[in-house]
């Protein structure tokens, strides 16, 4: 949409994948005969198989919102979407833009039209909880970039849903909230979520779980003889055990990657997701994994909690950009649970990575008191300072008080 990628940029070529001895065919799968083995397309042709693979993705979800249908209403989802975006803007030269939902998708694209085109848009976020990014960051961390979010000229609204979308003519007009407001627009994004694409795999008969098809740790459906992974099957959260949908594309190229291994006879099995992810709006990096605190309440733990402030370089090189970190704790067993950073440099929102890696290795308050990073006066702060470090010294403290 920015016009810093093409549609073909994003996607393997065929001539790819035939290369490596694959055929490529195009058409839509309309039946699956899992006793005979036998996959049916649109188009009359049929395939034998030994083991099939299911990816079927998932779809935007788009509420019950009266006026959803309005000629300027848009998801939020998939290369269709982004080309129907730039045709409408490119035809009707919109400018009040108003998106409903601030999940990362919302705040990469709203910043990226901003940027692109300085000064032409007023645009508006609608999101129905109390701070932008809900499900990556706490409202301690997320506050920060609602702020910057509004020195950069675009509005959040939060604690605020949309009742309504109205129009004329068949053209969107605006949207009413539940808070009595209305708010004028000449196109609405709406981005809240998605579902799982299941009807196929519901019409063979295999077993569905609460957010997609249930798969076992080899990515094995209830019928062994095929597999499934990515945005459509159920994922089990690494730190809960609990079912999770994570539909982000890191699970999704792991759950390939182990599918393609245990046709190939290894017995590689998913250890879960922890849901990491990271989004750049404007020069604001944030990146996030495992529970969040208000997540970590949720599932009823005890949590110590610890925030810091840092710097991108050590304090003598110029040039330093801001960032912070914020770490959460289980009490009972001082196993950290998870991680959220809010940077003005790339770079240390990497750091996300060594926080999933301390969760998946089961790394205490206490281990990561000893952590040390590649220390460079360019690249990172200063060695006694090291964030991670700071943090889990700041828990240490925190638990010796209680």
């Amino acid at each position: 949409m920015a016009g810093l990628a093409t549609p073909d940029s994003i996607v393997i070529p065929d001539k790819k994948l035939e290369d490596a001895g694959i055929n490529i065919f195009n058409g839509e799968v309309t039946k699956v005969d899992a006793e005979k083995k036998k996959v049916f397309i649109s188009d009359g042709r049929l395939f034998d198989y030994n083991k099939l693979f299911l990816a079927t993705g998932a779809s935007s979800f788009t509420p019950p919102i009266e006026g959803n249908d309005l000629k300027g209403v848009e998801e939020l989802r998939g290369i269709s979407d982004a080309e129907k975006i730039k045709a409408f803007m490119a035809d009707n030269n919109p400018k009040k833009l108003i998106f409903i939902g601030a999940g990362f998708i919302t705040m990469e694209i709203a910043s990226l039209i901003a940027a692109a085109n300085p000064d032409v848009y007023d645009i508006t976020i609608v999101e129905l909880f109390n701070r932008p990014l809900p499900l990556m960051l706490d409202k301690d961390m997320a506050d920060p970039v609602k702020e910057y979010f509004e020195e950069k000229g675009i509005k959040i609204l939060t604690g605020e849903k949309v009742e309504k979308i109205t129009g004329s003519n068949g053209n969107v007009t605006g949207v009413e909230l539940g808070s009595g407001k209305k708010l004028g627009a000449d196109m609405v994004f709406v981005n809240v979520g998605v579902r799982p694409n299941t009807a196929l795999a519901e019409d063979i008969g295999l077993e569905m779980g609460t957010f997609g098809i249930k798969v076992n740790e080899f990515q094995e459906t209830s019928n062994p003889d095929i597999l499934a992974g990515g945005d459509c099957v159920e994922k089990r959260n690494f730190i809960t055990q609990k079912p999770d949908p994570g539909r982000l594309r890191g699970p999704a190229v792991m759950q390939g990657r182990l599918a393609a291994k245990r046709l190939a006879g290894y017995d590689i099995s998913f250890p879960g997701v922890l849901n990491v992810g990271g989004c750049q709006m404007f020069d604001l990096t944030v990146s996030a994994t495992g529970l969040t605190e208000e997540a970590a309440l949720k599932e009823k733990f005890e949590i110590i909690c610890a925030t810091v402030d840092s710097k991108s370089k050590h304090g003598m090189i110029p040039g330093a950009k801001p960032w912070r970190i914020k770490l959460v704790f289980d009490k009972k067993t001082q196993i950290i649970l998870g991680g959220q950073i809010v940077s003005h440099g790339i770079a240390p929102a990497r750091e996300i990575d060594a926080v999933s890696a301390f969760i998946l290795g089961g790394k205490t308050i206490s281990d990561l008191t000893t952590f040390t990073s590649a220390c460079n006066p360019d690249i990172s702060s200063e060695p006694s300072a090291e964030p991670i470090t700071l943090a889990a010294e700041q828990a240490l403290q925190k638990l010796r008080k209680i």
